[in-house]
């Protein structure tokens, strides 16, 4: 751990589609021990559904926290799907979510010690204003 690791760091993921499928967008806000957001992304991502969105935000986290030195790192999500699934506590009967879940198993295994949480969506208000706004900025296009 380097001396500007952060000992823990907060990742909160939302994604959503506007129809199901329809138009989709992730939303990522990563804080430091003090609040400070460290990085943020909202990013549209196709027409797709709202579990492959919610999926899709966790995978964008993920390559944000490539760029980040945490020793610990919580994820908060309000997708029972993606806590559940990613938990092992759900069987994964679509092909579609299998594949996204195993490339994010695979992207979690680099990390040294993370915990997943899931969280009511009041909760999760950032991430979620970061999925509008991509989208409301498509809709402007």
């Amino acid at each position: 751990m380097s001396e500007h690791a952060h000992t823990e760091v907060r990742v909160f993921t939302d994604g959503g589609a506007r129809g199901n499928p329809g138009p989709a967008a992730v939303g990522v806000v990563i804080l430091d021990e003090k609040d400070n957001i460290i990085a943020q992304k909202g990013k549209f991502i196709g027409i797709t559904t709202n579990n492959v969105a919610e999926y899709s935000a966790l995978i964008e986290a993920l390559e944000l926290l490539k760029d980040i030195d945490a020793y610990r790192i919580v994820f908060y999500t309000d997708s029972s799907l993606v806590y559940n699934q990613i938990k092992g506590l759900w069987k994964i009967k679509s092909p579609d979510m299998k594949t996204l879940n195993e490339y994010a198993k695979r992207m979690l295994y680099n990390l040294p010690n993370y915990n997943f949480v899931h969280i009511p969506r009041a909760k999760n208000k950032d991430a979620d204003k970061l999925v509008n706004k991509a989208l409301d900025e498509l809709k402007k296009s």
